[in-house]
């Protein structure tokens, strides 16, 4: 019953941080036009994130991203099958997401944002390299705020962890948004891209961010982290 509610707190909390973000980005768009622009955006995706960790970090350590899932996984935090279905909840809260979003706003608005499918600019400068690395950093960074903040005892005192983890998310949309939709999040970029059945480039939202939070993991599980007394002495 327990892993249940594990479960289903994923699946809600992906669905706070992706509800916002597409919501935001589609109500950018013509005949809508917020006008909120990329700091709306950043804010709201990093707003409801905060929110989400905040109410759900006690029930299932809020990963709310198969990245972030896979990363405790490559340190031990998380059994195999646990992850698995950490994955499989948080990409069915990523498309109800987008479905929500999809009946919500207007039909022209949607196809004009493509219901927020993280993409690099068309026709631009960005190479599948550059993606590549973009999405490796930024989730890095993501990953180091969450180990930071949630999982290292020396920043509990603090209580940051939500408002830390948001603000990583805000500011990387504000440093990246524009270079490559700054998802760090494959349930993010899974969502709107199954319902508005669009792939393209959607291999890279996979690889890098998984790359970038098992490589954040490892540097700080084992190189950050302090040990526990036992071991010190």
């Amino acid at each position: 019953m327990y892993t249940f509610k594990q479960l289903l707190a994923e699946a809600i909390g992906t669905f706070f941080l992706c509800f916002a973000g597409i919501a935001a980005i589609v109500a950018t768009s013509e005949p809508i036009n917020s006008g909120v622009g990329l700091v709306g955006i950043a804010l709201a995706h990093g707003l409801a994130l905060s929110v989400a960790v905040s109410i759900f970090a006690g029930i299932s350590g809020a990963h709310f991203n198969p990245a972030v899932t896979v990363g405790f996984l490559s340190t031990g935090r998380i059994t195999p099958q646990l992850a698995i279905l950490y994955i499989i909840f948080q990409l069915v809260g990523a498309t109800l997401a987008a479905c929500a979003c999809a009946m919500i706003y207007p039909s022209g608005a949607v196809d004009a944002a493509m219901l927020g499918i993280p993409l690099p600019p068309k026709d631009s400068w960005v190479t599948t390299q550059i993606l590549l690395l973009t999405e490796f950093l930024l989730t890095f960074l993501l990953m180091t705020a969450i180990y930071g903040t949630a999982v290292d005892p020396r920043g509990a005192p603090m209580k940051l962890g939500g408002f830390g983890i948001g603000l990583t998310v805000a500011f990387d949309i504000l440093a990246a948004g524009k270079v490559t939709g700054a998802s760090m999040n494959p349930a993010r970029s899974f969502g709107p891209a199954f319902v508005h059945n669009y792939f393209a480039q959607h291999w890279c939202y996979w690889v890098a961010p998984i790359a970038g939070a098992v490589g954040a993991a490892l540097v700080y599980e084992y190189l950050l982290l302090e040990a526990p007394e036992t071991e010190q002495k």
